[in-house]
């Protein structure tokens, strides 16, 4: 898979892209992200990227020219158009099954707007679709570039050691995680709870999915509400949920 960031800021993309995970899934083949400069695509000797809205107005609007430049060097490199995504907070809120359907892709192109937005223009003529982290605004897309970007990478084989690694993570089958502990077993006189260190995996398996079911209930009622209880064991974790 490869992910291009058009950006005004492409170090501090850059760098935060290559650390860890991501970072060495890159050195292995998996996936590539590349970040490209706006303002190399200007034509002008101060490298203007944005100008005065129409309309009138406070702030500015990033132009159609230089954003259609990066995004068209974009296209030549990967020889075809990559699925283009501009992040705003007027887009769809990104979810789990987005990073699933996004994973699936060769090429992604993450366009990364400031100030008070892009041309509509460009828009219009070269964005697939637009996402939203959440109902919330920043001062620029790095950020839900580089979250969506992480999200997606970890799902493309290879990157994380096994498919377990994420299918038992928060929002992959519409429940929360259970909780997590490790050494030691007892922390400011906080035990581990005993199933975990019992060695019985059916009863551990058990405990964990109750855990799951009883904190999206609690913290996210509207995943749980959503959830369908199809196997003889899920019904009847139901059914003590039900009764606690």
């Amino acid at each position: 898979m490869r992910i291009d960031i058009m950006t005004l800021f492409p170090d501090t993309v850059g760098d935060m892209m290559s650390e860890s995970i991501l970072g060495r899934a890159q050195d292995r083949g998996y996936i590539r992200i590349e970040t490209h400069q706006i303002r190399d695509y200007t034509v002008n000797k101060q490298n203007q990227v944005d100008d005065y809205p129409y309309g009138g107005g406070r702030g500015a609007v990033m132009q159609a020219d230089p954003l259609y430049r990066c995004w068209a060097h974009i296209c030549s490199l990967t020889q075809a158009k990559p699925h283009t995504i501009f992040l705003s907070p007027c887009g769809k809120v990104y979810k789990q099954e987005d990073a699933k359907r996004l994973a699936t892709l060769e090429n992604i192109i993450l366009v990364c707007g400031h100030y008070e937005g892009i041309d509509q223009r460009f828009i219009d003529e070269c964005v697939d679709e637009e996402l939203s982290i959440g109902d919330f605004v920043l001062t620029g897309g790095e950020i839900p570039a580089m979250a969506i970007a992480d999200s997606v990478c970890r799902l493309v084989p290879g990157v994380l050691p096994d498919a377990e690694c994420f299918e038992d993570e928060s929002h992959w089958n519409g429940t929360l995680e259970y909780p997590q502990y490790s050494r030691p077993a007892v922390w400011h006189e906080r035990e581990v709870p005993p199933v975990l260190l019992s060695g019985n995996h059916a009863e551990i398996a058990k405990w964990r999915r109750k855990q799951s079911l009883l904190r999206t209930r609690a913290r996210r009622p509207d995943m749980f509400e959503k959830l369908e209880f199809e196997s003889k064991a899920d019904r009847k974790l139901r059914k003590e949920l039900d009764e606690e």
